[in-house]
């Protein structure tokens, strides 16, 4: 019998914890310590290779301060093709940094600017 392969529902959920985590500023060690598995646990909640019981999502949920539904946003998505969604691309590390430093500045025509420089870059790939 050949071994399943994780479904796209985990894949979601899992990178969706990794959003969630790197929001907050955690480790996966740190994360792994605070719901008492170890951080190679942690790295294959977060791709989605083993999936995460209710209980320990639960506690996962209260660690990182949001709700169960959260880790299952963009689950509507699964089945669309095209861009990837807002979650997918806060997945990244460097997303959720751009994101953090990006709310500090207080400025409107400085975001602005940001956003259209950002923007150009982006259109000559």
């Amino acid at each position: 019998m050949a071994g399943r392969g994780p479904d796209a529902v985990d894949k979601l959920v899992g990178r969706n914890i990794r959003v969630f985590r790197l929001a907050k500023g955690l480790s996966q060690t740190d994360l792994a310590q605070h719901i008492g598995v170890t951080f190679q646990q942690v790295q294959k909640y977060e791709k989605g290779t083993n999936r995460v019981g209710s209980g320990r999502l639960l506690k996962i949920s209260s660690i990182l301060g949001t709700t169960i539904t959260d880790f299952f946003e963009g689950s509507d998505q699964l089945h669309e093709t095209g861009r990837r969604s807002i979650s997918e691309q806060l997945a990244e590390p460097q997303s959720v940094r751009l994101v953090q430093a990006f709310s500090e500045i207080d400025e409107p025509d400085i975001r602005r600017t940001l956003v259209q420089l950002i923007e150009k870059i982006a259109a000559r790939r």
